[in-house]
């Protein structure tokens, strides 16, 4: 039986996501082969090694069950968890399951403290997640690999307002202002007209240093799950349906006003064309593991992406397990089959 570190929760704006994801992937992981040892990373970024039930998990009361403060024993080839309670213990693992959104767990710096300790990592590694979380260089590798993109300009903190119009001006109104380094949209803003451009750079800037004014694609957004490292494994193509807006946070997480079909309404020959889009992309991002890739389809067909999530989400809405399921893989196999990857090559 394989003994699998998995960590939830996280200092990160989608601390509440991870915790509902971790319950999923807990709730399905094979008691016959697997068994976790559970570490929560408070909101203030304390870890505690959890021991109680994952129901506490997806309630957010874990932190008041049965924990006790740890960390890594960094020493190569340890992989093992320390309890700093006194005790002096260590509990072996075989690998670690990163089950975090967004900074601070999807952005490759677990995973770097994970890869200096030689501890596997299930998922994307340091490089490839650091990639995915930056949207404009995961933008530039792709379309060097020959995905096309959307135009993009790129600033930093400090950036004059007249430069920020003047890019503006060029791309086209409506675009999209985002944070270079963020997940699940949060400081996304659709802006319609040159009045609306400051207010949507300053609540970008809250979550990064950077920021992509990024033209408007028109048509719909669409999605592929890529599953394996040498060999690769996808699932149904899914299309998400809007009403109003952009698939933000809310969408994402209550699909209050959208929808989300999977398979996507599109001819067989179109979803062909995404998924080997999407695979060359996970391919040029050095991903691993699991991954969803999510693209536009325009009106006339050309297909353009979007964004690499190297941990999606695992909840009840989240669209990686169903294309899964759609391709007729079980959540539960879902989950061997993503643990397997890594601890068994």
């Amino acid at each position: 039986m394989k003994r699998i570190l998995v960590f939830f929760g996280g200092c990160s704006t989608e601390y509440g996501v991870s915790l509902q994801s971790a319950h999923a992937v807990l709730a399905h992981m094979d008691p016959a082969r697997f068994r976790p040892v559970m570490v929560g990373i408070t909101r203030e970024g304390v870890w505690l090694h959890y021991t109680g039930g994952v129901d506490g998990i997806a309630a957010d009361t874990w932190r008041e069950g049965p924990c006790v403060s740890c960390t890594l024993a960094l020493d190569r080839g340890r992989r093992e968890l320390l309890l700093l309670d006194g005790s002096g213990a260590r509990i072996p693992f075989d690998a670690a399951f990163p089950v975090l959104h967004g900074k601070n767990g999807e952005d490759g710096t677990l995973q770097g403290l994970l890869e200096l300790a030689d501890i596997p990592v299930i998922g994307c590694g340091a490089l490839s997640s650091a990639l995915c979380m930056d949207k404009d260089r995961a933008h530039k590798l792709a379309a060097l690999a020959g995905v096309r993109v959307p135009r993009s300009a790129l600033f930093g903190r400090g950036a004059g307002p007249a430069a920020l119009q003047k890019a503006a001006a060029e791309l086209g109104y409506p675009l999209f202002v985002k944070p270079v380094r963020s997940g699940s949209s949060f400081g996304v803003t659709r802006v319609a007209g040159p009045e609306e451009l400051p207010g949507a750079a300053a609540a970008a800037f809250a979550h990064d240093r950077e920021i992509l004014l990024e033209e408007s694609i028109p048509g719909f957004e669409v999605g592929c799950a890529v599953l394996g490292t040498r060999t690769l494994r996808v699932g149904m193509v899914d299309e998400i349906e809007l009403a109003r807006g952009f698939f933000d946070f809310e969408e994402k997480y209550t699909l209050k006003t959208s929808a989300i079909h999977c398979p996507a309404r599109i001819p067989p020959e179109k979803a062909a064309r995404i998924q080997a889009a999407a695979q060359t992309v996970y391919r040029a991002l050095d991903c691993k593991g699991f991954a969803r890739v999510d693209l536009f389809l325009t009106p006339g067909g050309e297909i353009v992406f979007h964004e690499v999530n190297t941990i999606p989400g695992f909840t009840a809405h989240s669209r990686y397990p169903n294309m899964m399921r759609c391709a007729g893989m079980s959540f539960s196999e879902l989950i061997t089959r993503i643990i397997e990857t890594e601890v068994e090559g």
